[in-house]
């Protein structure tokens, strides 16, 4: 079940690409710069689908996640919001201006190119590289906490759609190190 979930937040990571990309292909379409065939139909099809997983990949991991909430004391804090999201930002651009998804090996090649950061972005935990989370809001921080109940310090990787307040106690629920959330129960 974690490999689903892990699959989610990476299809998530991609969402404003994909959305980029079905843009490109609906305004091509629109002004006949190409024509409606079986590979753009495969390819909208497939991004509508990627789209939709995505989001509801994130929704999942978010609002339905089974992971325990812990009661932490935030001791010091870092926005690194902005670290992390350029270079995926790069790769946007990459896919949504230079690949011709019209023809059939720019399309087989997005496909592999997305398998193969799929899997150093699963193997790696790289959940924190999501730029959906920061478009829909949320900020990124690397915090040291205090687990309530315990005198060790920790560090962890977390979202949070405000400013989180150093020394003041939040519930969160750890995925792992690098992929949390404040729970709002």
């Amino acid at each position: 079940m974690n490999l689903i979930k892990d699959l989610f937040l990476y299809l998530s990571a991609f969402v404003p690409m994909y959305i980029l990309i079905a843009f490109r292909l609906i305004i091509d379409l629109f002004n006949d710069n190409l024509s409606f065939n079986v590979l753009n139909t495969v390819n909208l099809v497939t991004l509508a689908l990627l789209i939709i997983l995505g989001i509801l990949g994130l929704f999942m991991n978010i609002r339905h996640s089974k992971d325990v909430s812990k009661e932490i004391i935030i001791l010091r804090k870092q926005n690194i919001t902005d670290r992390h999201f350029l270079g995926y930002f790069s790769l946007f651009v990459l896919f949504a201006l230079q690949l011709e998804l019209s023809y059939v090996s720019d399309y087989c090649l997005f496909i592999l190119i997305m398998i193969f950061i799929g899997i150093v972005y699963i193997k790696n935990s790289l959940y924190y590289i999501n730029p959906l989370l920061n478009i829909l809001g949320y900020n990124f921080y690397d915090i040291i906490y205090l687990e309530v109940g315990s005198q060790k310090k920790a560090e962890g990787k977390i979202f949070y759609k405000g400013n989180l307040v150093v020394n003041k106690s939040y519930l969160v629920k750890f995925k792992n190190d690098n992929f949390a959330f404040i729970d709002k129960k």
